[in-house]
C-alpha cells in the first residue's frame, strides 16, 4: 500500500516540541505552573470563569459528574451513540444510566425522545462529530424538571452555538474537552473541565488529587505540612509536560478548525447527490468543529458495510466506526439493556463510517479519499 490516510491524527510541529522540551528541562515536570496556566488559557478561549484539567476525557467526566453531586439513585440520560465514556462515568459513582434515541441527520441525541424519571439528575448530550447538539432545548428540558444539563464536548472545542464558543455555558453548569491526539487540539491523553461555578470548581479539583487539600480545612493545621483528605478522590492530575503542549496547541486551534471546515465544505461539494451515501447536516444556528467527517451508507449498501470497512482499508482509507450503541456492549447488555433500544441509533450504526477528517488533508488527499470511497462501494452496487 503506497498511501494510507487515517480517519485523524494529531498536527504537532517545532514550536510544540520546543515548549515541551523547555519543561523537560524546567524544575517542575508535575503540579508546576503549566497546569494553571493551560487552564487560564482554556477558561479565557471559551469566556469562563474556571477551568480544571485532568489526565483524560474520561477522568475529567468522572470528576464533573462527582461535582454535580451524581450518585447511587440518581440518573444520568445520555445518548448511546457516543464512547462509552460518557456513560461509564456516571456508573463510577453509583449512578443508573439511561439512553434516549438520536437524530439520524445529526447523529446527535434528540430531545424530544428523552424520557424524564423521578430519579433522573442530569442531562449529559453530546456534541457528536463537532456539531453542538440542541442546547436550548435541553436546557429547557433541564429548567422544566429541576435537572442539571453537562455538555460532553469531547468532539467540539471551537464549535459555536447561537454565534457562541460551545464551552460558553450560555445553558449548561459545565463543559468537558478532551485532548486525545485525534481531537482538534492534543496533550498526549488529556481532558479539562469549564465552569462559571467556584463550588464545582473546588470540588473539581479535590477530585482529581486524592480528595486532599490544603485549603479550607476542618482541622487546625499544625504547620506547614498538613494537608486533608476530605473526599474519596483520585489521581487524575495531568503533567506540567502535557500542559507545555497543550498550551502551544491551542495558540493554534482557530487555524486547525478553520482547515478542518475547509476539509467539510469540500467534502460537502464533491460528495453532493452521490449515488452511495449521504452526509450528516449541519443545523441552523451553530457551526461544527468537524472532529469527524461521518457518511452514511444508502440502504442497498448496508448489507456490504463490513466488506466496505475492510476493503476501504485495504485500499488506504484508514475509516472508522462512531459509534457502536453503548447498550450493545456485553457488560450494559448484563445491567439489562437489550439490543434495538435506540432504532434510530441503530439505524445510524448500521450505515455510518467516519472517513479522514484532520488539517494537514490536502487536495490531493481529498481527492483520494473520494476516489477510493467511489469505487470500493460502486463494487457493491
Amino acid at each position: 500500500m503506497s498511501k494510507f490516510l487515517p480517519y485523524g491524527k494529531q498536527t504537532i510541529d517545532d514550536d510544540d516540541i520546543e515548549e515541551v522540551v523547555k519543561t523537560l528541562k524546567s524544575p517542575l515536570i508535575t503540579q508546576g505552573p503549566k497546569i494553571e496556566e493551560f487552564e487560564k488559557d482554556i477558561a479565557k478561549y471559551c469566556g469562563v470563569k474556571y477551568a480544571v484539567a485532568f489526565n483524560s476525557g474520561t477522568s475529567a467526566l468522572h470528576g464533573a459528574y462527582f461535582a454535580l453531586g451524581i450518585g447511587k439513585g440518581d440518573e444520568v440520560l445520555t445518548t448511546p451513540n457516543t464512547f462509552v465514556a460518557t456513560s461509564n462515568a456516571a456508573l463510577y459513582l453509583g449512578a443508573d444510566v439511561n439512553f434516549a434515541d438520536v437524530e439520524i441527520k445529526t447523529g446527535n441525541l434528540d430531545a424530544s425522545k428523552l424520557e424524564i424519571s423521578d430519579r433522573t439528575k442530569l442531562i449529559s448530550p453530546v456534541h457528536y462529530s463537532g456539531q453542538p447538539a440542541d442546547l436550548k432545548e435541553f436546557s429547557e428540558i433541564a429548567e422544566e424538571n429541576d435537572l442539571k444539563l453537562f455538555e460532553d464536548g469531547a468532539h467540539a472545542l471551537g464549535a459555536t452555538y447561537e454565534n457562541k464558543r460551545i464551552g460558553s455555558l450560555k445553558y449548561s453548569e459545565m463543559a468537558m474537552f478532551s485532548f486525545h491526539p485525534v481531537k482538534h487540539i492534543t496533550t498526549g491523553e488529556g481532558g479539562i473541565i469549564v465552569t462559571n461555578d467556584v463550588e464545582y470548581y473546588e470540588k473539581l479539583q479535590l477530585f482529581r488529587s486524592h480528595g486532599i487539600t490544603k485549603n479550607n480545612l476542618v482541622n487546625e493545621s499544625p504547620g506547614d505540612w498538613y494537608y486533608e483528605m476530605q473526599e474519596l478522590g483520585f489521581n487524575y492530575r495531568i503533567t506540567d509536560i502535557q500542559c507545555a503542549l497543550g498550551i502551544s496547541q491551542l495558540k493554534k486551534l482557530d487555524t486547525f478548525v478553520k482547515s478542518r471546515k475547509r476539509i467539510a465544505k469540500r467534502y460537502d461539494e464533491i460528495f453532493e447527490d452521490n449515488p452511495y451515501f449521504d452526509v450528516t447536516l449541519e443545523k441552523e444556528n451553530r457551526e461544527s468543529a468537524y472532529h469527524l467527517y461521518p457518511i452514511l451508507l444508502k440502504d442497498k449498501f448496508t448489507n456490504h458495510k463490513r466488506e466496505i470497512f475492510a476493503k476501504l482499508r485495504q485500499e488506504g482509507l484508514g475509516v472508522q466506526i462512531h459509534y457502536i450503541p453503548v447498550y450493545k456492549q456485553p457488560y450494559y447488555q448484563k445491567l439489562g439493556f437489550k439490543n434495538d433500544l435506540c432504532p434510530v441509533c441503530e439505524e445510524f450504526y448500521k450505515r455510518e463510517i467516519s472517513i479522514p477528517m484532520y488539517p494537514t488533508l490536502g487536495d490531493e488527499d481529498i481527492e483520494f479519499v473520494k476516489d477510493k470511497l467511489f469505487k470500493v462501494i460502486s463494487e457493491f452496487d
